[in-house]
């Protein structure tokens, strides 16, 4: 996966973690809120990867 793709891949986690942990406070739903908070951590590290991608021109 290039850079791009993985900073897209980033955003949509990003995103989706952001909805399941709403959706989970809102509900009372520690379980969706823990599963949000995973998809967002997983969000940021594919953001890193991105990063690190594009610093070294898709190389790795």
């Amino acid at each position: 996966m290039g850079e791009l793709t993985d900073k897209l891949s980033a955003a949509g986690n990003k995103a989706v973690g952001s909805a399941k942990k709403a959706i989970g406070k809102a509900t009372d739903n520690e379980e969706l809120i823990a599963e949000g908070t995973a998809q967002k951590l997983k969000g940021t590290g594919q953001d890193v990867k991105g990063s690190v991608k594009g610093a070294l021109g898709d190389k790795i």
